[in-house]
């Protein structure tokens, strides 16, 4: 009689459990449904404002930042500098993978596992992408999912030519600094299709931490990041 009865019990947390679970999934799906993108309107044409950048405008005067600084602009114009900057800092196997560097991402963990820490997180240009445009900077991982299905489906609707132009055009490079034509501005006082190859080395060498290492604040950080860099330039 007692078996019978530890076995019902069992049959009914084991019911409770998936019930749970099951309610769980058509939540998330839900959300995912309602976050989801119409990507024929990311394929082309001007790039809109990003889930950081509105984030950033809504905190701003809470927190005393600076005035946003943004100023989206095509790819063309854009010096071919900061594109090869950015996949050599961020994302070597940009051009041949689906959105997804794993080997990228093992190398990362197991670094991350001598240090004891977190320090690199492995993720590609598309992911970055994913996070700033749609997501938050949350690192739960239920966000870390998200980023992954939405990422796969960037992969899949938009060309890797849009996808840097979204990014380099959402990118933090300094507090209140969006998109790589205002960081060109504000550092430089040039346009992004003017940037030079050290000048895009230093914003690229910004990522993935710029409030705090930038081309002002001139970390050592910063400065292994950027000689770095230049090693394949």
């Amino acid at each position: 009689m007692k078996r019978w009865s530890k076995r019902l019990n069992l049959k009914r947390k084991m019911r409770l459990f998936f019930g749970i679970v099951f309610v769980l999934v058509l939540v998330d799906a839900s959300y995912l449904i309602a976050i989801w993108p119409n990507w024929d309107a990311y394929k082309k044409g001007p790039v809109k404002q990003s889930s950081f950048i509105e984030q950033y405008i809504s905190e701003r005067k809470q927190h005393k930042w600076p005035r946003l600084q943004w100023t989206p602009v095509s790819i063309n114009r854009i010096s071919k500098h900061m594109t090869r900057a950015l996949i050599v800092a961020e994302d070597a196997n940009f051009y041949s993978h689906s959105g997804i560097d794993w080997q990228a991402f093992q190398a990362a963990m197991e670094h991350n596992i001598e240090e004891g820490r977190f320090v690199y997180g492995g993720s590609t240009i598309s992911q970055q992408a994913v996070k700033n445009i749609f997501l938050s900077p949350s690192r739960n991982p239920l966000r870390k999912w998200h980023e992954l299905v939405l990422t796969f489906a960037m992969e899949e609707n938009l060309s890797k030519r849009r996808i840097l132009e979204l990014y380099l055009n959402v990118v933090e490079f300094g507090r209140g600094i969006y998109g790589v034509e205002a960081a060109a501005r504000h550092y430089w006082g040039v346009a992004a299709a003017n940037l030079s190859v050290n000048q895009a080395i230093q914003l690229a060498a910004s990522l993935p931490a710029p409030s705090s290492h930038n081309p002002a604040t001139r970390t050592r950080f910063f400065q292994r990041r950027v000689r770095k860099i230049s090693r394949y330039f």
